[in-house]
């Protein structure tokens, strides 16, 4: 788990995130809802693909374009360096999550986070540093910003494991879509960028309304809930 959720996916994202643009790099992640929820449909019996789920996804979608949306920022240009690896990194972490919540299902969901991270990080520190990287350049602040980092990362993995040990993928897939738009109203507060546009709002609009089509289904049983 800790060496395709974490090595695998993070070393297909940030190779992808290096050959294509930030606005179709947040596009082609978001595919990973999608591979969530089509591997849960031939995996679990209670999660099948319904009318309402798919719709869902596809508002979602819609509303993860829109709040990416710039003038001459869309184009069909694809390359397997780029897009493709994002995409692979979508579908990686979208099978990972499938395995996490069998494992999760034994193991405690947090602690089951911590040595996931944990396998996963290492692996990538000997790979980075056997292939003649470094890092260098600590300073308090630096330090104290990488430890927030941390912080953030483990616990919305955590988070997400319990999340998946509870409930079923496809419901909990969903939410992703929110991202890029927690992406947006973080980078007004903080980056001081425009809020106040439209295309905000209308994102929100719409991934709220493809959540809703998808969660608004019977909840499964305590029964069905496992499986």
């Amino acid at each position: 788990l800790g060496v395709t959720q974490t090595s695998i996916q993070y070393v297909f994202f940030y190779v992808g995130l290096a050959y294509t643009t930030g606005v179709k790099s947040s596009i082609m992640n978001a595919t990973g809802t999608f591979f969530s929820v089509l591997l849960a449909h031939f995996i679990y019996h209670n999660d099948r693909l319904s009318y309402a789920k798919v719709l869902g996804c596809l508002v979602g979608f819609a509303g993860v374009m829109v709040v990416n949306f710039k003038p001459g920022s869309f184009d069909f240009h694809f390359t397997l360096l780029g897009e493709g690896c994002v995409v692979m990194a979508a579908f990686v972490l979208a099978a990972a999550s499938i395995y996490g919540k069998k494992v999760s299902q034994t193991l405690d969901a947090v602690l089951m986070t911590g040595y996931q991270l944990a396998i996963g990080g290492i692996v990538l520190l000997l790979a980075g540093y056997g292939t003649g990287g470094e890092l260098s350049g600590f300073t308090v602040k630096s330090s104290l910003l990488l430890l927030y980092l941390a912080l953030l990362s483990s616990a919305s993995f955590g988070i997400w494991t319990i999340l998946l040990k509870y409930n079923r993928v496809g419901l909990v897939a969903v939410f992703n879509f929110l991202v890029p738009i927690f992406g947006a109203l973080l980078s007004a507060l903080f980056l001081g960028e425009a809020i106040l546009e439209w295309k905000n709002l209308a994102a929100l609009v719409l991934v709220c309304s493809g959540i809703w089509l998808v969660t608004r289904e019977a909840a499964p049983t305590a029964e069905t809930r496992g499986r």
